[in-house]
Parts: structure tokens; C-alpha cells; sequence
């Protein structure tokens, strides 16, 4: 029997039961694709990320109970918390080696900071589906190959009411389907939708920021932009276009911390 370490944390967020939640567990070593799938389903949390420290950085895989995924920000969010308050209070970055890319993160104070790649955007004419399970029409959409896409809307107000019909959107090819607009009080609000997933609306999104920061960085003219996901838990960014890469900053904070025992 051996036990493995677990975080349960609320990522891009400084309070608990906001946020979006994911688990960090430290393994000694890779376990069987199985047994990391029972676990990440045994949490019930939208994200499980698992490491393996090599030396100074960590290998890392995050899996959903649905799949496993190639990048991840609430999880990677929740990693580095982990790694800068609990395992190495002294370092500042950190490489997360995951199966597609080396992943840095480094912390400022209370913020942890992601360097993501941006996403190619195209722009689409015309999109009835996705209008239509929407349930309003957008100002624009734009995609990034069938993976994700967005809607723009006039006002906050009209990205915080929507009532999507999420059967319609899961005839979609794209896994990822968010809305925006500009803020009030912050510089573009966000929600995110993943219709094939058991939660189908993400608390709060890391990766989809890959696409709407850069579209808000020149319709704003601005390259650092403060975001906010406007879903019921909430969630707070700070985003910098750096070229073909985005910073992307948010807190963390431990609900709670214990061990599997297998």
C-alpha cells in the first residue's frame, strides 16, 4: 500500500468556493493510465493533475473524468501553488514538462504566472448552431480550427445572462465554446463551455484566455489586460501578449490536503 499526497485547491481565485477547483497529487512515480483515471473520477473534480519530480522540474499529466488533456490552467494554476507554498517556498519558477511542451511558471507575490502559447484566430461568417444554442446572436465569432471558439457580445450584461442549450452546442465539433465581451470594471469578461464534459460550464478557464486575450489585445490596443470569468464561482486573470505567447496570472488558495491510500 502506498499513499500519495493530494491537494484539493480553487484556482484563479484568492477565496475558497470560488474559483475552479482541481486536485495536485505528487506521485513517486507514473502510475498505470488506469489507476490515474480512478483517481482523477474518484476526486470528481474537473481537473486532477498528477506529477512526477525529476530533480528541479516535474513531469505532468492533467486528466478530466472524461479525458486527459494536453494543457491545462486552472490545473497548472493549482500545481504551482502547490510547488511554490508546499514542496519549494524558496524557488520562484518552475518547468512543468507535460506530453506536448515545456510549461514555465514563476510567482510574483500571490500571483502565479503561466507561459502559454497563443492560438491562430480565424474568423467565422456565419455559424447558425452555434447561434442558435446560444440562444442570442453574437456581434462576431471567431475559431481556432475546430478545437475552440468564441462569441462577441455588446455588453457584459448580455454574456452574464445567457442560458445556453447545451444538447445543441454538443452537436459542435469544437470541445470549447466561450463567450465575451468588454467589461464594466475590468477589461473583457468571459464564460467558457464544454458541452461534452459532465460540468459543462468551466468555472474558471486558463486555456481559453489563449485565444480571447490576443482579440482583445487589439481591439483594445493594450497588451496587458485584467479579465474576469463571469460564471457563478468567478474567476479573476491578469493576461501580457508577448509575441506568439501568453503570461496568464492568477491566485490559488488550498481548500484541503490529505493522502490516497491504495
Amino acid at each position: 500500500m502506498e499513499n500519495i499526497p493530494i491537494y484539493h485547491l480553487d484556482a484563479f481565485t484568492d477565496r475558497v468556493f470560488s474559483g475552479n477547483p482541481a486536485a495536485v497529487c505528487l506521485l513517486p512515480h507514473w502510475l498505470d493510465d488506469a489507476d490515474l483515471h480512478a483517481i482523477t473520477k474518484e476526486n470528481n473534480l474537473p481537473v486532477t493533475a498528477f506529477l512526477v519530480r525529476e530533480n528541479d522540474q516535474f513531469s505532468i499529466r492533467w486528466i478530466t473524468p472524461e479525458y486527459e488533456l494536453d494543457i491545462c490552467g486552472h490545473g497548472s494554476i493549482a500545481t504551482g501553488y502547490v510547488i511554490f507554498n508546499i514542496l519549494e517556498p524558496s524557488w520562484q519558477k518552475v518547468n512543468l514538462k507535460s506530453k506536448t511542451d515545456l510549461i514555465q511558471i514563476t510567482r510574483t507575490d500571490d500571483w502565479i504566472t503561466l507561459n502559454f502559447p497563443i492560438k491562430a484566430l480565424e474568423k467565422c461568417h456565419s455559424f447558425p448552431l452555434l447561434e442558435h444554442g446560444l440562444g442570442l446572436k453574437p456581434k462576431e465569432v471567431y475559431q481556432h480550427r475546430n478545437e475552440r471558439c468564441f462569441a462577441v457580445y455588446e455588453t457584459e450584461e448580455e454574456v452574464k445572462q445567457l442560458k445556453p442549450d447545451i444538447k445543441i452546442l454538443q452537436q459542435l465539433e469544437h470541445r470549447g465554446i466561450s463567450v465575451t465581451a468588454k467589461g464594466s470594471k475590468v477589461d473583457y469578461v468571459s464564460r467558457t463551455f464544454y458541452p461534452k464534459k459532465s460540468i459543462s460550464e468551466d468555472p474558471a478557464t486558463g486555456a481559453s484566455h489563449c485565444l480571447l486575450a490576443p482579440y482583445w489585445a487589439e481591439r483594445l490596443n493594450k497588451t496587458k489586460l485584467h479579465s474576469q470569468q463571469v460564471s457563478s464561482r468567478g474567476g479573476e486573470m491578469l493576461c501580457e501578449c508577448q509575441g506568439d505567447r501568453l503570461l496568464i496570472s492568477g491566485k490559488a488558495v488550498i481548500y484541503m490536503q490529505g493522502m490516497i491510500t491504495r
